[in-house]
């Protein structure tokens, strides 16, 4: 019985330690001047909100752009795409020349992952990635990056057209 209980402990410690840190989880959310249905991305939290009315959102922990590479600002999703090739932008291909000019979608090296937001006016999205331990950093080019189960949840919550509000 000591065994089996050891070994079901042992699983569950495993299982943890396998799952992200901090999960995507219903909040408060207080800011009446924010309709349900938007996105809200504040990136000195490193957090995404999708505001879903009565006061709560779904909160996701993300990485979010470089000090220098940071951007506030309102825009939209302008597309949405499972595993997208990703072509880098002319920025990254110059501080990365041996880049390839396209990765395919679903390539383990595709920076992108399971699906992108592609949002209207630039270069950028909100996207999954291939490097989950960069979730909580200032690490992009200006990109919001979610864990690949998080980008997929809200995917299937948004619409081309939907607001994304990108402050401080």
């Amino acid at each position: 019985m000591r065994t089996m209980l050891a070994a079901g402990a042992l699983a569950l410690a495993m299982t943890a330690a396998a799952a992200p840190a901090e999960a995507r989880e219903i909040v408060a959310f207080r800011d009446a001047s924010v309709p349900a249905g938007t996105i809200v991305v504040r990136t000195h939290e490193r957090r995404l909100y999708f505001v879903t009315g009565n006061g709560t959102a779904i909160r996701y922990p993300v990485g979010v752009g470089k000090a220098s590479k940071q951007w506030t600002g309102q825009t939209r999703i302008d597309g949405k795409y499972i595993k997208p090739a990703w072509s880098p932008p002319k920025e990254v291909k110059r501080d990365k020349p041996s880049l390839p000019d396209v990765i395919p979608g679903g390539s383990p090296h595709n920076p992108m992952g399971a699906a992108a937001l592609t949002l209207a006016g630039g270069e950028y999205a909100i996207h999954g990635t291939n490097m989950p331990n960069s979730i909580g950093g200032f690490v992009s080019y200006g990109c919001i990056r979610m864990f690949n189960q998080d980008v997929v949840d809200l995917y299937s919550r948004v619409s081309v057209g939907t607001t994304v509000v990108v402050v401080r």
